[in-house]
């Protein structure tokens, strides 16, 4: 009796194992990410906090130099992303119209 419940569980232990450890046929990875969409999103983002910022300060939760600190932060932040997505944008542009004329 003692070596079929012994059976038995090495035989559950190995299912479970194997179960646990084996991979599927083909894996979805999700929708490949660009920089440029990367960089929309976290534009999204920051503006987002920016309004939430704008709330928190005018709820006075914030003192104004605080506020003007963070501000000034995440008015740096999406400049400077703005910045790049234009980049990439432009760099898009130029590719697009060299293959085009090719």
């Amino acid at each position: 009796m003692n070596t079929v419940a012994a059976m038995a569980c090495m035989l559950i232990t190995t299912g479970c194992i194997v179960y646990v450890f084996s991979l599927p046929g083909r894996l979805y990875l999700g929708p490949q990410k660009t920089r440029l969409s990367y960089l929309r999103e976290r534009k999204e983002a920051v503006y987002e906090n920016l309004h939430d910022l704008n709330f928190e300060y005018n709820s006075g939760k914030f003192p104004d130099s605080d506020y003007q600190s963070m501000k000034a932060s995440l008015e740096e932040e999406a400049a400077a992303v703005l910045a790049e997505i234009a980049r990439l944008e432009e760099a898009a542009t130029q590719a697009a119209l060299k293959g085009a004329s090719n």
